[in-house]
């Protein structure tokens, strides 16, 4: 058995935060969760998580306790995992404002690029290198003036449903990155990701 893989769905805790675009990281965490059969999550210091085996390899969800711009504690437990590396080991599943929704994209590394929640991981992490999957949000309406208004809002219903149908596209990839690693993940799944509903 290889090293423990983690997928870290950010987000922020609370019902008040439920269904909002910031919180995709952690709807598909649930959706795993829910797919793989895996218990409930339980609290373990700034994180929730739950934890089985996929694929004969045991896998950690993770959903930060923290709000968002803290999202980086909840890798301490993972750090302290002498075999864990963050470079082929960890997922970091997070939400997209320059990706129309119903897409998601794969990168194997790269900037936070704004983002308050990858800011954070980057800094726990000391670095960039670490495989993320991104969830469109936007676009952005252009009577939003604060990015932050945007991604805290809900979706309107169009975009929900195309949220729910872009659940188990993400998932296979998700699957595709614990089998054979981010590069084959990212060209068999960013080339066929879900187009947006009509």
């Amino acid at each position: 058995m290889g090293a423990t893989r983690a997928i870290v769905g950010l987000g922020n805790p609370g019902p008040d935060y439920d269904g909002t675009r910031h919180n995709v990281g952690f709807a598909l965490v649930d959706h795993l969760a829910a797919r793989w059969g895996f218990g409930p999550f339980r609290r373990e210091g700034p994180t929730r998580v739950s934890r089985d085996m996929v694929r004969g390899r045991e896998v950690w969800l993770l959903k930060p306790t923290t709000y968002m711009n803290r999202s980086g504690a909840a890798l301490v437990a993972l750090r302290e995992e002498p075999s864990f590396d963050p470079a082929t080991d960890l997922l970091v599943v997070v939400d997209e404002a320059a990706l129309p929704v119903g897409r998601f994209r794969l990168r194997s590394k790269g900037s936070a690029g704004g983002h308050n929640g990858l800011r954070s991981v980057e800094g726990a992490l000391q670095g960039q290198d670490y495989a993320r999957l991104r969830i469109g949000v936007g676009p952005v309406p252009p009577d939003y003036d604060d990015m932050a208004d945007f991604v805290l809002d809900r979706f309107e219903p169009d975009e929900a449903r195309a949220i729910d149908e872009l659940l188990d596209p993400a998932a296979d990839a998700v699957e595709t990155w614990l089998e054979f690693g981010i590069e084959i993940a990212m060209t068999r799944h960013n080339r066929t990701g879900p187009s947006p509903s009509p």
